[in-house]
């Protein structure tokens, strides 16, 4: 007797829509800030932070449907129990349409990584570049340790990604669970013995209030937060400064180097790199008096921090300290004496804010060359 045909497994709904924009909007957000974070420069920090709180919208959007969202969607229904982990490591337990113990596991994990990176996120770019909500908090130590901090919950959600795919894979070796297509199509085949859920109704109109109004308070704490003095800040140069030394070459706050590399420099004007710079007695002491009070020590940024210590055989130059050096020295010569750079020393070419003290990343940007 020819064999009675192989009834096809009826394909039931499992992911709704929103878990999967859910799901692929946050891997490309992931993909975004890794590959920005890991390979980019500083020029790409801005794309940087619109992936990493986009991925933290995400999770917030998350955690309120996995409360009120369709049955598989919901927390309820994958919170895994110990003992149902073990199962399924070892295959004794039963089939999941929703999310398997492993992959419950992993969903909580990179939700709970992703709000770590986002909090240690906005510590260090108030911290260490005093922007953004924590910035009036955080002194520039806290601020690079909660970066540090941040690289390693970074390689972290890295390491959860590459368990996560092969993970994937074995589900649809071992069990012929299509988990790619389920989470295209928001369709899987039900099987008997196939882990019982408890069907809920989504609340999707009551959901969208929630994370709409949960947004609007964090967008209001964040700009309320945003909008305080920080203190420590370079301060503005006064008209003398700007006058005197713009008059040769580009205004160099004078939080960029210690009190004593100042004091040497003015102490010798009549040999300012090679120069003859000297000024009257008074206007010498009056210059040297605001540079040495708003020197390095006194501010708390991240360049005042890198080029505190400057290089002993060149105490007065920026360009020759070995965090100067690190920061620039990917970059070859022939960017340097282009126009319109025309010279290592001619910082704001590149960095819009330079005299100010701060090179904000959001304000970097090398120009195209131009015509002599």
């Amino acid at each position: 007797m020819p064999a009675a045909p192989q009834q096809k497994e009826p394909l039931v709904p499992v992911w709704d829509i929103w878990v999967r924009l859910f799901h692929w909007t946050l891997a490309a957000s992931i993909a975004g800030a890794a590959a920005t974070g890991f390979l980019g420069d500083a020029r790409w920090l801005a794309v940087h932070l619109t992936c990493g709180l986009s991925a933290a919208a995400l999770v917030l959007a998350r955690i309120v449907w996995g409360v009120l969202g369709s049955t598989h969607a919901r927390f309820a229904d994958f919170l895994p129990h110990p003992r149902a982990v073990i199962a399924h490591m070892f295959g004794n337990g039963p089939r999941h349409l929703g999310h398997n113990p492993l992959g419950a596991l992993m969903v909580l994990a990179i939700i709970g990584a992703i709000t770590a990176l986002t909090v240690t996120g906005l510590i260090g770019l108030g911290g260490w570049l005093r922007n953004g909500p924590f910035a009036a908090d955080l002194g520039t130590a806290g601020g690079r340790q909660a970066l540090e901090l941040h690289e390693l919950l970074a390689w972290a959600v890295l390491a959860m990604v590459a368990l996560h795919l092969p993970g994937v894979f074995h589900e649809r070796h071992r069990r012929s669970d299509p988990l790619i297509r389920a989470m295209l199509t928001g369709r899987k085949p039900a099987r008997a013995g196939d882990a019982r859920a408890h069907a809920a109704q989504p609340q999707g109109q009551r959901a969208l209030k929630i994370i709409a109004m949960l947004g609007a308070l964090l967008g209001l704490a964040t700009a309320g937060l945003s909008a305080r003095t920080v203190p420590d800040l370079p301060a503005p140069m006064p008209p003398v400064v700007a006058e005197e030394c713009g008059a040769c070459h580009m205004t160099f706050h004078p939080s960029l180097l210690p009190a004593a590399s100042w004091h040497d420099m003015m102490s010798g004007l009549d040999d300012h790199f090679g120069e003859n710079a000297a000024l009257s007695a008074d206007l010498t002491a009056e210059i040297e008096d605001w540079l040495t009070a708003h020197a390095a020590e006194t501010v708390e940024t991240a360049p005042a921090r890198l080029f505190a210590n400057p290089n002993p055989e060149a105490p007065g130059s920026i360009t020759r300290t070995a965090a100067w050096k690190r920061l620039h020295g990917d970059l070859p010569d022939s960017l340097f004496a282009r126009a319109p750079i025309y010279a290592r020393t001619n910082c704001i070419a590149c960095h819009g804010d330079a005299e100010t003290g701060l090179f904000s990343p959001f304000a970097l940007s090398i120009p195209k060359e131009t015509s002599r």
